[in-house]
Order: structure tokens, then sequence, then C-alpha cells
């Protein structure tokens, strides 16, 4: 099998050529967007809630949890093949035009905040060094960060082919760091240290708070489990969209839950809550000396742009597919050169520098933006797994989806009781946070509708519309009264 295909098809109306992706290019773009700045920032985001115990829960419900819905996604693939942009496209055939307009914009959102956490964590490793830089939020970091962000606008707008092909060879850089990270910190192994943080420090509470309070951090280190979903109009075979998706979480789930584990062994909870961003870096600084924290933030650094590439990508091409479909303006659905969304492009990228200047604000401006993220593609992630068991239902029969088994009911069932009990763990905090992005959103939605002439709302849309509103103006007055902080 060769990493990239240059078989391209011409679609009707003269468009550009679609680029055609093989099974190792799409695993590659589920690995690269799934391993990013998340599992850098593993150890202290951990140790802030949770000891061994709390830890070994956590990835076990969010192992469990998270298979389902790569599971969930590879049956959709192939039961409907008919729907691309995955996440988008199913909450739409599911639940309607509202909804599905609802899960595009709230998957881009969290993947434009989700790039901005990059940009973030990049200036907080150099400014270990470079003072300046600080925490990754002064406004030469910022500066700095903006550039970074157009630049990479530039690459990607050369084409998709060019920039699949610099995150094959990102994702296999990625993965080396982590992984001698893993062996070292088995090598230097306390099990003394271990058996200390097994039940949590004082400071971490109950069991059941303990593990509620890292959701959201195993929610955002397994962003990009859909990536090959979100892109199947690239597909070489429809049928390695499932596959892809499977085999790069299988692939990166030891891997995350082993980086956690271990460090453990290396120094005290309480000392792991307490280090710098990115924690990983501190953990093998303990272990081994200075050389540690310079091969892992180097590795960080890596990782992140490789991460950065594959999720803009993404989220060009919800906005994309979404406005090709009419539940966007038009203008979204443009596309230049080889296959490149350039409108959905460009407002990608500038979405992501207004919440970049916005991090300035923010008393913590990485985590904060990380559980943001996790927060806006939970809405997304309900959807796609509720149409799943909308599907799989004895007494459904969707079009072009045959009857489902009994297998992909229960695992879309269990799939949608996982997200919702995310949403549960998210806490009241992101959930209006997330509202006060989502329903200013409905504007955009109105406008294509009026560009087609139709109605914006039926009655059951405008019901949803008026909640979102609703829960906006209380996420506003609780900003405002001080209730939320950022």
């Amino acid at each position: 099998m060769t990493n990239a295909d240059t078989s391209t098809d011409s679609p009707a109306g003269g468009n550009p050529p679609v680029a055609k992706l093989t099974l190792l290019t799409l695993t590659a773009m589920v690995v690269g967007s799934m391993v990013g700045a998340g599992v850098f920032s593993l150890p202290r985001r951990f140790a802030q809630e949770t000891g061994v115990a709390g830890a070994l829960i956590a990835w076990a419900i969010a192992g469990v949890g998270m298979l389902m819905l790569a599971f969930v996604f590879q049956t959709l693939a192939v039961r409907r093949p008919d729907l691309d942009a995955g996440v988008y496209a199913y909450a739409k055939a599911g639940f309607g035009e509202y909804l599905g307009f609802f899960s595009a914009f709230g998957y881009w959102a969290s993947a434009c905040v989700g790039n901005v956490t990059y940009w973030v964590l990049i200036m907080s490793t150099i400014g270990a060094i470079a003072p300046a830089l600080g925490d990754g939020d002064t406004a030469l970091a910022i500066v700095l960060s903006s550039a970074g962000l157009w630049a990479f606008f530039l690459l990607i707008r050369r084409g998709v082919k060019e920039a699949t092909a610099i995150n094959r060879i990102v994702t296999v850089a990625k993965l080396v760091p982590i992984i001698v990270f893993v062996i070292l910190a088995l090598v230097y192994f306390e099990p003394s240290v271990f058996a200390d943080n097994f039940a949590g420090a004082d400071y971490a509470g109950s069991l059941f708070n303990q593990v509620r309070g890292t959701m959201l951090a195993t929610v955002f280190v397994f962003l990009g489990v859909e990536g090959a979903s979100v892109y199947s109009r690239h597909a070489k075979r429809r049928e390695d969209v499932g596959r892809a998706t499977v085999l790069g979480f299988l692939s990166v789930f030891a891997i995350f839950a082993s980086v956690t584990i271990v460090s453990y062994g290396i120094l005290p909870m309480s000392e792991i809550a307490e280090l710098r961003q990115p924690s990983m870096a501190g953990v093998l600084e303990a272990a081994v000396g200075t050389w540690g924290k310079v091969f892992v933030s180097v590795g960080l650094i890596v990782s992140v742009l490789g991460a950065y590439l594959a999720w803009t990508l993404m989220a060009a091409e919800v906005l994309f597919v979404a406005a090709k479909d009419k539940d966007m303006p038009r203008f979204l659905g443009r596309s230049v050169g080889d296959d490149v969304p350039a409108p959905a492009l460009l407002m990608t990228t500038s979405l992501s520098q207004v919440v970049l200047v916005v991090t300035a604000f923010s008393d913590d401006a990485f985590n904060f933006a990380l559980d943001l993220t996790s927060a806006l593609s939970l809405i997304p992630f309900l959807l796609a797994a509720a149409f799943a068991v909308k599907i799989a239902l004895p007494s459904q029969r969707e079009k072009g989806a045959g009857r489902g088994t009994t297998r992909e009911l229960v695992v879309a069932c269990v799939a949608t009781a996982y997200t919702a009990f995310l949403l549960f763990a998210a806490g009241l905090k992101f959930v209006l946070v997330s509202l006060i992005i989502y329903a200013p959103a409905t504007f955009l939605f109105v406008k294509a509708r009026r560009e087609q002439n139709r109605r914006p709302f039926s009655p059951p849309e405008a019901l949803l519309c008026a909640v979102s509103v609703v829960g906006a103006g209380i996420g506003i007055a609780a900003l405002a009264a001080g209730w939320i902080e950022l």
C-alpha cells in the first residue's frame, strides 16, 4: 500500500478534483489529530484531581466510552456512506437541519479553541528559557502565536495533499518522544512513590469527585477519534474510514494511559500538580535531569504543530461541507486550487486569532481553553451517538442503512450514555459558556436559510433556538456577576 494516492474524482460542475486518501493516510490523520497538546499536559491535569486509583478508573471509563464512539463512527461510515463530514452530517440526518447546524458549528468552534491551546502551550514551553513569553499569554507570545497561525494558513492554502503529506511525517516524529518518556519513566519508576499516590492526596476529595474531575481532560486528548469520518469525502475506499477510526484510537489509547500512570511513580502527586506545563517535561526532568525536559519540549513542539495542521484541515472541512449542504452561507462552500476550502480556512484561522487574543485576559488560558474545547465537542458527539441508536432500532429503517444489529444498538447506547455523562461531568459552567458561543452562531443559520428563500425555523427549531438563547443569557449574566470565572 502506498502512503498517498494521486487519483482524484472530478465532480460535476467544474469543481476542483477531490484528493483521495488511503487507509494509512486516514489513520495518520486520526493519530495526528489525537496526539497533540493534551498528552503532554496529562500528568499535571490528572495530579490536580486524582491519584492512581481514580486515574485507572477514569481511563477505564474513557477507554470504553471512546472505543464505543469509535465503533459508532465505524458503523455509520459503512451503513451511511452517503453522508460526508461525519459528525455534522450524522446530526443533520438524524435530527434535522438546525441541530445539524449546531453540530457543525460546535465541532468547528471546538477545533478553533483547541488550536489556540496548541500555541499557548508552545509559547509556555519556550517561555521556560525565554521569560518574556511567560505562560504563553504575554503580548510577545500572542504576537508570535499569531504569526504561526497565519503561516499555517498559507501552507494549507497551497493544497490539501501537501498538508496531509506533512502530517504523515509529523505523526511519526511526534510519537517518538512520548514512547521514550514512557520507557524512561518505567526505568526510573519508584514503587514506594507510586504506592503513596495510589489513593490520592488530601485535596483530591472522594473517589467519585476525583474521577469526575478528570473527565474533560480525557475528552480533550481523545478529540480527533472522529478525524477520518470528518474527512470521509477524500477516502479512496469508504470502508477505510471506519478502519482508520478504530486503528487510530487503539494505537494511542495505551500511550495516553501509560503517560499518566507512570508519572505517579516518579514524583509525589502534589508535586506533579504544581509542575509548569508541559508537565510531562517536568516529570522526565525529575527522573533523568535537564536533558529530559529539553527532549520532551522539542517533541512537544513537533507534536503540537502536527496536531494544529490536522485540526485546521478538519475544521475547515466541516464548514465547507455544511455550506455545500446549504446549512452554512454559500461563500463558505467555495474551494480553490487543489480542493482547498479557502473561505472556510480563512474563517477558521480568524476565529482562532480572536480566541488567542482573548486568552490574554484569562487567569489560566491553557486549562480554560482545553476544558471549553472538550465541552463544545460534546453536543456533536452526543448527536452522532444518538443517531447511531436511531438507525440501529428494530423499528427504524433509514434509507440505504438496512436494519441494525443488536451489537450496533448496544454500542450506540453505551456511547450515548457516555457522552451524556460527560456533559454532567463538564458541569454547568462550561455548558453555559458553550451556549454563549453557540447562540450567536444562529445568525449564520438564518443567513443560509434566507439565501434559499426558506423560513428560518420550524416550530421545534424555534424552541431549540429559544432555549439556546436563554442559556446564553444566563451564561452572560453569570459571567457579569462573577459566578463564572475565565
